[in-house]
């Protein structure tokens, strides 16, 4: 039953329409009329999954349908936003920092052992920080997502970010480890903040035909921390005995770092539309999480997108560790190579966004770039020990144009197979998963080279990829939000709606005539 709001029926005098409405059911079962923005989209009128245009939409809990936001808002017309290119920018800046300061450890790893006279397990803990903090804090953010909107969310963690890069300033002495843990832990909270928001802002600010480009942008820019965090800091903290300097050094490192409108008026795609009518106040995130763990085929991502983003996070924290063993005194190209792999995973993901937005081909696209990420990283664990740093550098890169690449393919992916659940939810799985698995995979990797060397810690990758790419086979495409985009009528204005009803009354004339003709 469609139930108008108390003030909607006192304004009318009676709810007699309300009745009539619940009574016939051809009414409320037509696609036509459970879609139109009078009934089913306007935030003012209950959206119950029964009246749903979609199929998808049964899973959402019935309740009172309106925006996230407080405000009017017009959900029957559909328009992109012109500011959407400089909000998607501004959270890449700020994804940036969060990332480069995660990395500027690991790619000088040896350094800060003899600075701070710390093991190198320790300082792989201050990358892998990032990933434990995640998992506890995904839900209480997601929640705060939902409830204060992207703008608070992006603020937040903009200011720790700021706060952890100014705390690590006061760990400029060797027997100050402990402090810059807990600068390098309050900026690991703040990327509980980040992380999950790519496919969020895709979708809240871009168009169908654009969403899966927003999304690359957005992962963009925390690939381009990465790519500085490996460039910068073995260029900025040299290999030096003095303490004294050394400690000038990696203050000027960490000085670089110390020094958003909520969403636009209209939803810029039909599926938008129709998930914020369908958002409800009191939805539960525990059903919520169920619904996405019955969701065979999400499930299944969850699992390879967790392999192949863990066995970045692992190869990114040792790479210099693995460089270091078989090229000594080459902590400068070692960042080299990081930044290599992370350039161009970003071209890849850059591709890859346009390529979907063209051909909505996930599956296909996220099977080949999976292969071809197992590929690379066999040719990289078979030159890394020839001598030849040049391989090296074409090798790795090969395999960080696909690698990293994947990243913004398995978040718009699963955002296909989980519509309309939130964005940030699913995203928010994806990445537990792959903080999980990088845990795993930087522990085990790191104690396979100590005791067995590099190849045998990158066959043990190579390992998880291969099943990675076979679960990935598995999954069906069950591209629900590009349904909703088609199936769900687009609303016009009143003119282009009255030609259309005189071309409906006018074809509804012909079959009458043709029968009198043939008679």
């Amino acid at each position: 039953m469609v139930n108008e709001e108390p003030n909607q029926q006192e304004r009318d005098g009676t709810s007699s329409q309300t009745s009539a409405l619940g009574e016939i059911p051809s009414l409320s079962a037509h696609p036509s009329v459970s879609a139109h923005p009078s009934v089913s989209i306007h935030p003012s009128v209950s959206a119950h999954p029964s009246s749903s245009a979609h199929p998808s939409t049964l899973a959402q809990p019935s309740g009172s349908a309106h925006p996230s936001s407080s405000g009017p808002e017009d959900l029957s017309v559909i328009k992109v936003s012109k500011r959407r290119w400089a909000v998607v920018l501004v959270f890449s800046c700020y994804s940036m920092c969060n990332a480069f300061q995660w990395i500027q450890y690991g790619s000088i790893n040896n350094i800060f052992m003899n600075f701070y006279g710390v093991s190198a397990f320790a300082i792989d803990w201050l990358s892998m920080c990032y990933m434990l903090t995640y998992i506890p804090l995904l839900l209480p953010v997601a929640w705060l997502l939902e409830k204060f909107g992207l703008r608070t969310i992006a603020l937040t963690g903009s200011a720790l970010n700021c706060l952890g890069a100014w705390v690590k300033l006061g760990s400029l002495k060797p027997h100050l480890f402990p402090v810059t843990v807990l600068g390098q832990v309050i900026c690991s909270v703040a990327q509980v903040f980040i992380l999950g928001m790519p496919s969020r802002i895709a979708s809240v600010w871009f168009g169908s035909n654009e969403v899966s480009t927003a999304c690359s942008v957005a992962v963009f820019g925390n690939q381009l921390g990465i790519a500085i965090g490996f460039l910068v800091p073995p260029v900025l903290v040299p290999n030096i005995k003095d303490k004294d300097k050394l400690a000038y050094h990696i203050s000027i490192m960490f000085y670089i770092i110390a020094v958003f409108k909520e969403k636009p008026k209209h939803p810029p795609s039909r599926a938008q539309s129709l998930s914020y009518a369908l958002a409800s106040p009191d939805a539960s995130y525990l059903s919520s999480i169920v619904r996405l763990f019955k969701n065979l085929n999400f499930v299944l991502l969850i699992i390879t997108y967790g392999l192949n983003a863990g066995a970045f996070y692992a190869l990114s924290t040792l790479l210099n560790r693995m460089v270091i063993l078989h090229y000594p005194g080459e902590e400068v190209n070692a960042g080299r190579i990081g930044l290599t792999i992370v350039i161009a995973g970003m071209l890849g993901a850059m591709i890859s966004g346009i390529w979907l937005d063209r051909t909505k081909t996930y599956k296909e696209t996220t099977l080949v770039v999976y292969i071809m990420t197992l590929v690379g990283m066999v040719v990289y664990t078979l030159t890394l020990n020839l001598g030849h740093l040049w391989v090296v550098f074409i090798t790795a890169g090969a395999m960080g144009f696909f690698m990293t690449g994947y990243l913004p393919l398995g978040f718009e992916f699963a955002v296909e197979l989980t519509y309309p659940e939130s964005e940030g939810m699913s995203s928010g799985l994806l990445n537990v998963s792959s903080q999980v698995f990088g845990i795993i995979f930087t522990i085990s990797q790191g104690q396979i080279i100590d005791n067995y060397g590099t190849r045998h810690g990158n066959i043990f990758l190579c390992v998880f990829l291969t099943l990675g790419a076979v679960l990935t086979a598995f999954i069906r495409a069950d591209l629900r939000r590009q349904k909703a985009n088609k199936e769900t009528p687009e609303n016009k204005p009143p003119e282009e709606e009255e030609e259309e009803e005189e071309e409906e009354s006018k074809a509804s004339k012909a079959p009458t005539s043709v029968l009198e003709e043939h008679l």
